[in-house]
């Protein structure tokens, strides 16, 4: 059976920067960069312009990790795509962005693509069936993208500013492949509690309704508010978000029979500092063990950790040999960890 390792690393972030003071100043959010810093460590974040896709954003990363790894298209039997904010309703952004990456010119190579719906938990759910596929012997290269186009669907007003000062735009990618040599993604643990899907959720398509979306006379569609922009309960998901994921990094440990102690970059989910700081704190992991991106990117959902893999890689931070943790947390609720030997 081979292993699976990550042999290669991409991200992109649109250009547009937005700080905590723009919020205030160009979208008349009543707030303050001192009050989302104190609560989520959130200095400033990117957003897409108009006309810019998500599926944009994973295929610039994408690039850049096939280039990492040294494949090209032809090389690539698989497309897993992460993300709780699609092009469109359907079809899912791995289509489109296959056709954006032009696996489809010349001599088409029709790649199967999977898209994950698991929001903050979506790569690590990727990474999971990534791994699962190409030890299998399935396939040889998967090509594992995380991207979110938030900007798009915040409420930026004083209203949503719960929510939309927490989130910003970006994709990572990494390549899984097959390899004979004893490194790779050792273990990955995985889990869900459905009893909490409406304590962080957006159910702008509510499909129990007749038709999903309210019309006027006029066959026009409206929603209301409450249904249109996302709705969280920040102290709940505080609280579910430290417990899985502390639990589930330990269940990852003790698959491998190893302690925090022995790992030697932990590369948290980036929702909020202050959850990660409190998971560090418990675990008792030094400072310079952890990766965090947050201050300048906000949370990118599925994005985080490859964006905080392609970056720790190209700082030099995360080197050939490396045992490297990766944990998450979001909405479902949903969870999952990894152990990899870089």
């Amino acid at each position: 059976m081979p292993n699976a390792y990550i042999s290669g690393t991409g991200s992109y972030v649109p250009p547009g920067v937005v700080t905590n003071d723009d919020l205030v100043k160009n979208y008349g959010i009543d707030t303050s960069h001192e009050w989302i810093v104190k609560r989520t460590g959130i200095e400033e974040r990117r957003y897409a312009e108009a006309g810019q896709t998500t599926s944009d954003f994973g295929a610039k990363a994408a690039a850049q990790a096939m280039e990492a790894a040294g494949l090209e298209k032809t090389d690539i039997d698989m497309i897993i795509f992460a993300t709780l904010s699609p092009d469109m309703a359907f079809p899912g952004s791995g289509v489109i962005m296959q056709d954006k990456l032009g696996f489809l010119e010349d001599t088409p190579h029709f790649v199967p693509c999977l898209d994950i719906r698991n929001q903050c938990s979506g790569f690590v759910y990727g990474l999971g069936t990534a791994a699962a596929m190409v030890r299998s012997g399935a396939y040889k290269n998967v090509l594992l993208v995380g991207g979110e186009n938030h900007s798009a669907a915040l409420d930026l007003t004083t209203r949503g500013r719960t929510v939309s000062s927490l989130f910003g735009d970006g994709a990572g990618a990494v390549i899984v492949s097959a390899t004979e040599e004893d490194r790779g993604v050792r273990c990955w643990f995985l889990g869900a509690d459905g009893r909490h899907a409406e304590t962080l959720c957006q159910k702008v398509w509510d499909m129990k309704e007749r038709p999903f979306i309210p019309v006027n006379e006029d066959g026009q569609g409206i929603v209301e508010p409450e249904l249109m922009w996302a709705h969280m309960d920040g102290r709940t998901v505080f609280k579910h978000a430290v417990e899985k994921m502390i639990t589930s990094l330990m269940q990852a440990c003790w698959d491998q029979k190893i302690g925090p102690n022995d790992i030697d970059m932990f590369f948290f989910h980036q929702a909020n500092l202050r959850i990660n700081q409190y998971v560090q704190k418990q675990l008792g992991i030094p400072d310079e063990k952890v990766m965090n991106n947050i201050q300048k990117y906000g949370n990118t959902t599925a994005a985080t950790i490859p964006l905080l893999l392609a970056e720790a890689e190209r700082e030099g931070r995360l080197k050939r040999g490396m045992k490297c943790a990766m944990v998450a947390f979001g909405s479902g609720f949903t969870w999952g960890s990894a152990i990899v030997d870089w």
